[in-house]
């Protein structure tokens, strides 16, 4: 599997403290081909220890403080961000930061569902249209589309395809997680429509079922496994998967 990332000069990964995003940047770290700047971000880096100890011996890792539910602390992170990539912009915004709170039917509270927007659907929009201008800026560089040019990969969930939620694949039962992955399913196909002017890449991806803090135990996957196969796809990625849902090993998922 190729992972190339040599003509994307710099990749933000939004929740990089843990899970999939830690495995991000390690994995991005131990590629030949890597962008030269990685940005991390984390709502807390102080308590990111495993974060700190790659951007300390790892000078191409920038740190920067992020929650992406609140606009002053996106802000901030813009402004952080500009100050690393300068001119050339932002190639490759990766909204990755998510969470999950049990939410059967049984279980399932109003507040559950708008937390779980928050961070899963409105968030993801809100980095994104923040980010804009740095990322018009990379692309103002390129033809084609591409991570070589500017791209937005929101992080979905297969769970988020309204299709496979029947018969086995109903089994994962979550109303406040399924329902803001698909909606993060439209946010993408929507960024997808108003950006393609400006050659902006937007793609929603499934990463697999993980073994992560949010995966738990059972999932087929692991988080090594996942990302080499995450990144492999998301270099390769052209015009002809802009406004796409695809998964891990770059198949179309129904939405």
């Amino acid at each position: 599997m190729m992972i190339n990332f040599t003509k994307c000069h710099s990749v933000l990964i939004t929740g990089a403290s843990r899970g999939l995003g830690l495995q991000m940047v390690r994995q991005l770290l131990a590629t030949p081909e890597r962008p030269k700047k990685i940005i991390a971000t984390a709502r807390n880096p102080a308590a990111a220890e495993e974060l700190q100890e790659l951007a300390k011996s790892n000078p191409g890792v920038h740190v920067v403080p992020l929650d992406v539910t609140s606009d002053t602390s996106v802000d901030a992170a813009v402004q952080a961000v500009e100050s690393i990539v300068g001119a050339d912009g932002l190639n490759c915004l990766i909204n990755n930061a998510a969470i999950n709170i049990t939410s059967e039917l049984n279980t399932v509270t109003r507040d559950a569902m708008m937390k779980t927007f928050e961070s899963n659907t409105v968030a993801p929009l809100f980095v994104t249209k923040s980010f804009l201008p740095l990322l018009r800026k990379a692309a103002a560089e390129g033809s084609n589309m591409g991570i070589h040019r500017a791209a937005v990969i929101n992080v979905s969930s297969l769970l988020g395809s309204c299709q496979l939620n029947w018969g086995e694949g109903a089994s994962f039962k979550s109303y406040a997680y399924r329902a803001s992955k698909s909606a993060l399913n439209m946010v993408t196909r929507c960024l997808a429509i108003d950006l393609e002017a400006d050659g902006i890449l937007c793609v929603a991806l499934h990463p697999g079922w993980v073994r992560t803090d949010m995966g738990g135990p059972m999932a087929p996957l692991s988080p090594e496994e996942s990302i080499v196969s995450v990144l492999s796809v998301i270099s390769g990625f052209t015009e002809k998967h802009h406004g796409g849902y695809v998964d891990y090993t770059g198949e179309s998922l129904p939405w």
